[in-house]
């Protein structure tokens, strides 16, 4: 890639697949190099009245007005005529959303960064699922703390972020254009898809339901601290924005320094909420 990419979460499928496997759902996945079979595997399900997720690069689809290449892209299509594709997309994109046959299948076959191979798939209930119950929510949680405390390699969990904020103070001399890539790193961070504070304010949210439902000390913690993260998450992408607007390298210093901060904020939440599963009897 010709600039850094911070992303906030697991690589794009493994949320899929997670999902699907502390629910008890069958994933469906289809790939394929033939755009017959490709289109064959997403006609099929619809037929049978099943909308499909996609796995894709937006960059080629007509609704979206910044054209930036993020191959990680997913959405959902319920219909089509001899024309267009009828799908459905975050809010922010305009939710219930059309784009153009020939538009989509270059944003399924694209390569690159995080594409598939015109990846389709479809998610099944049984007919017994119900509510998510304590220890789906316990096993979510605690796994997703482990991942985070131990990752396999610097650029994953606390020691990505700790690294990123050494990375940072040096991306004005990482680019031609910092103008550009700057405030679009920044956009990636704060709008595109991950509902501000790269998915912080997601997680955030996600515990204080938790919180809810189990009764919990160290979810509590975690909910805190995840509300301080994503505030300096949102503090962070306003800085790297204005370094690239104004050339001020002091402004990626101070992202870096509040990267340190949140390295060592998010530790400490995941450590309290790897702990979880004792406070649930």
């Amino acid at each position: 890639m010709g600039f850094p990419f911070l992303g906030g979460r697991v690589r794009p499928f493994a949320l899929t697949r997670n999902l699907a496997s502390l629910l008890g759902l069958e994933l469906l996945v289809e790939e394929t190099t033939s755009p017959r079979k490709a289109w064959d595997n997403v006609v099929a399900p619809l037929t049978a009245g099943r909308p499909v997720g996609l796995r894709l690069d937006c960059y080629h689809l007509d609704y979206f007005t910044s054209k930036v290449h993020f191959g990680g892209h997913v959405v959902a299509m319920y219909g089509y005529d001899d024309h267009d594709a009828y799908l459905v997309d975050t809010d922010q994109q305009g939710g219930a959303v059309s784009t153009g046959l020939a538009g989509l299948a270059r944003a399924r076959a694209a390569r690159g960064p995080m594409t598939a191979r015109n990846r389709s798939f479809t998610l099944t209930a049984p007919g017994d699922l119900c509510a998510p119950q304590d220890r789906r929510l316990v096993a979510a949680i605690t796994l997703c703390a482990h991942a985070f405390l131990n990752p396999p390699i610097a650029n994953l969990g606390h020691r990505g972020i700790e690294k990123a904020g050494k990375l940072v103070r040096t991306w004005l001399r990482r680019t031609d254009a910092p103008e550009r890539d700057l405030p679009q790193a920044a956009l990636l961070m704060e709008r595109a898809g991950t509902g501000g504070a790269l998915f912080r304010n997601l997680y955030r949210d996600f515990l204080a339901e938790c919180a809810e439902l189990l009764d919990s000390g160290h979810l509590r913690t975690g909910h805190r601290l995840y509300s301080e993260a994503a505030t300096l998450w949102t503090e962070v992408a306003a800085l790297i924005a204005r370094a690239g607007e104004t050339g001020e390298e002091q402004r990626l210093v101070a992202a870096g320094d509040l990267l340190g901060d949140l390295s060592r904020v998010e530790r400490e939440a995941m450590r309290a909420l790897s702990c979880l599963a004792g406070d649930i009897r």
